[in-house]
């Protein structure tokens, strides 16, 4: 018997892509992460040979395995602003240059069923590439992060993603006990910056891989 919630999320998926290609996205599918990463390291890369790789901050990549196989590439060079080993200045610098590379990727926080990618940023270095910057951007995204429309999303970014990821980044803030935006004031703050990408400007420059797995937060 097949599994009725991948059949569910085929069709959600489907009707993503179209909405995503209608609004000038460059759009791919994939069963699961281990056919992401395939997908990613064997046709995307090769097709648009970038000299220059680096990363938004994003858990979906690396549970792909895709942070890893990017580093491991020889012929590219990769901007790791990852390496724990960077002091916050170096990292600072290394995510400034990042937003010149040939080929950029991230996750999204939400995606929504118009084809709209909505993200919110603490320092803004990742929105910011979505915006503008790198040649090429690449999103991958898991099933788990579509929503009907923009409310959904807002709704989604505030109460699940950002509190959770308030928890994985150890910081202190009130959303870290209460698990629920509270519109703070903290030093630490990870909500500042919104961006909405309604339309892939020009046509093509994102492309998004909608992988039926959930991933990421």
């Amino acid at each position: 018997m097949s599994d009725p919630i991948r059949a569910y999320f085929d069709l959600r998926l489907a009707d993503v892509r179209e909405s995503l290609e209608t609004n000038g996205f460059t759009v791919h599918m994939a069963g699961g992460k281990d056919e992401a990463r395939e997908l990613v390291v064997q046709s995307i890369i090769p097709r648009l040979a970038p000299g220059s790789i680096s990363f938004g901050g994003t858990t979906t990549l690396a549970e792909c395995g895709i942070y890893e196989a990017i580093k491991q590439l020889d012929s590219v060079e990769v901007l790791d602003t990852w390496d724990k080993s960077l002091n916050p200045e170096a990292k600072l610098k290394l995510r400034r240059r990042a937003l010149t590379v040939d080929l950029f990727f991230s996750g999204t926080n939400a995606l929504t069923e118009e084809g709209m990618l909505v993200n919110l940023d603490m320092i803004g270095n990742r929105v910011a590439a979505l915006a503008f910057g790198p040649k090429n951007v690449v999103i991958v995204v898991g099933r788990n992060k579509i929503v009907p429309d923009l409310e959904a999303a807002f709704a989604r970014i505030k109460d699940v993603a950002a509190p959770v990821n308030t928890q994985r980044l150890k910081m202190k803030t009130p959303c870290v006990k209460t698990g629920r935006c509270m519109d703070c004031k903290s030093s630490e703050r990870i909500c500042n910056v919104w961006t909405i990408n309604e339309k892939s400007f020009p046509p093509g420059r994102i492309e998004v891989v909608l992988v039926n797995e959930d991933l990421g937060f």
